[in-house]
């Protein structure tokens, strides 16, 4: 199973004293974890960028530790820099690496948010995929103004106000949570130290401005030098490269040049891939051509075989022990949606193995399409496996309610008719799919692959022992609630999928006769 990944790049309002980002890397390093990737500190910006990763469970504990210590150690009535902001933690954006969706980390930066706003009593906006209101998806419209700017205003204007915590700023300022995709921080410094021509270079460039998509840029003055400062928020659709180039001919109207540039934190490997190959000129390259990536691409493909048949094996094993042990779940309901899933995973298989073949080229459209079916369908039943345990436990747990009061007997009674529903339902629910799968294993024996014959009947047979078994699971938990209008619709399901169900394995087995048959012949 893979292990869920989040990125996650805060930004904090102190680039000048190293105790003060150390006690904050602390803090973040706690989670035994999450680890820190990179560490970027400006002491003209006053201003640090800790990159680090963990795990779904550990990545939001680390940064509300950090926020809790910024906020601890950074006063923003005291703090100057050049870059813009509005927290002792200005921004913290969460970014799905593996393992983990963008609503992952937006359900990630909301939560966070929450705490932050109740706990540590510190105002929170929600920006870019987290935000709330459509002007808040920017960050700059959040940070307009900066500190000083939301201090006199978070009270008395409604579009201030934050999306959790308090309507009123403290020496810590206000937070901007977040989750976005990959962007890169970067930075051109220029041949002058005139800022005029920085920020007319930023005005052309910028998206805001009528200049390049994706990108946002101000002027700022930094070591005596004018900088074009930059947050690219999609290399893909505006490459970097691209980016530079015009900002090297937007300079050349102004006789300077670009002098150095500079990272801020890390950037993806795909980037500078694209830039190397767009200054060689390098039209017919293949990513594949990078011998690092070749080489690595060939060991995870390696490993992940070998740690997947490892974790099939040790996840089947320990289901069966499970099955066996003397507790009532998972029981029949979880065997019939296994027994479903195994079938779906057979006619998935019938269908790659069909797939690609000379002398099966006109079904080949069909075979891809039922090798999709089968993949949705296997992945809910093998749900349905844990889905019904979880259900039937919620039964015992309804049973288990106090009932020697009588003020008591009815909500106990509610309760268990409740969790019996959900019982009824999981189970019916492994039925439909099974015999959804009976018929794509009818596809499979009479379309697929002559070779694999067998397997699309094994693949029909087993689905049709989910049928049974889910069945059981229905009917005998509808019992216990017979007059509910619910246990009657689902009694009334199950009869139209069992007789649809017959059909079909009437015409398997005939169909496996013939062209086992011909096969033969």
């Amino acid at each position: 199973m893979t292990q869920t990944l989040i990125e996650c790049i805060a930004n904090y309002s102190e680039g000048r004293r190293p105790e003060v980002i150390e006690a904050i890397a602390g803090a973040i390093l706690s989670l035994p974890q999450v680890h820190i990737l990179d560490r970027h500190s400006d002491g003209d910006h006053n201003r640090s960028v800790i990159t680090f990763v963990g795990p779904l469970e550990e990545i939001e504990e680390a940064a509300f530790r950090s926020i809790a210590k910024a906020a601890e150690l950074i006063n923003l009535d005291e703090h100057t820099g050049e870059h813009p902001r509005i927290g002792a933690t200005d921004v913290v954006p969460f970014v799905p690496i593996t393992g983990a969706s963008m609503q992952d980390c937006v359900a990630l930066a909301r939560r966070l948010g929450q705490r932050v706003g109740q706990e540590l009593h510190i105002p929170v906006y929600l920006y870019e995929e987290a935000a709330t209101r459509p002007e808040r998806v920017n960050l700059e419209n959040i940070r307009r103004g900066e500190y000083e700017a939301l201090k006199r205003e978070i009270a008395s204007n409604p579009q201030r106000q934050p999306d959790f915590g308090p309507s009123q700023v403290g020496p810590a300022g206000a937070t901007v949570i977040g989750a976005r995709q990959p962007l890169i921080a970067y930075n051109v410094y220029l041949t002058t130290d005139d800022l005029a021509i920085a920020k007319k270079i930023a005005r052309a460039i910028r998206q805001s401005s009528g200049g390049l998509r994706y990108v946002k840029a101000l002027e700022m003055l930094v070591d005596g030098r004018a900088q074009v400062s930059m947050n690219l928020t999609n290399f893909r659709l505006t490459p970097v490269a691209r980016v530079v180039e015009m900002i090297r001919r937007e300079a050349a109207r102004y006789g300077v040049a670009v002098h150095h540039s500079e990272l801020v934190g890390l950037i993806p490997q795909e980037a500078l891939i694209d830039a190397a190959v767009w200054h060689l000129q390098l039209d017919q390259f293949e990513p594949q051509q990078v011998l690092e990536s070749r080489l690595a691409a060939e060991k995870a493909a390696v490993e992940s075989a070998s740690q997947a048949m490892s974790a099939q094996a040790a996840t089947a094993a320990q289901f069966l022990e499970d099955l066996s042990a003397g507790s009532a779940a998972p029981g029949g309901g979880s065997a019939a949606a296994y027994a479903g899933a195994m079938a779906a995973a057979l006619v998935g298989m019938v269908a790659r193995l069909t797939v690609g073949k000379k002398k099966y080229a006109a079904v080949e459209s069909q075979m891809q399409a039922l090798a999709s079916q089968a993949d949705a369908l296997r992945i809910r039943l093998a749900q349905a496996v844990e889905q019904d345990a979880a259900a039937y436990l919620l039964v015992m747990a309804a049973f288990k309610l106090p009932k020697d009061n009588p003020d008591q007997q009815q909500p106990r009674l509610a309760a268990v008719e409740q969790a019996t529903l959900g019982a009824i339902q999981v189970p019916l629910e492994t039925a439909t799919d099974a015999v959804q799968v009976l018929e794509l294993a009818h596809t499979a024996v009479s379309q697929g692959n002559l070779n694999a014959i067998s397997d699309g009947a094994s693949a029909a047979a087993l689905a049709r022992a989910a049928l049974t078994a889910a069945a059981l699971n229905v009917r005998i938990n509808a019992a216990t609630i017979r007059g509910h209008p619910g246990a009657q619709n689902a009694l009334g399901t199950l009869e139209k999928l069992e007789a649809r169900a017959a059909q079909l394995d009437s015409v398997i087995q005939q169909t496996v006769q013939e062209r086992s048959g011909l096969a033969a012949g």
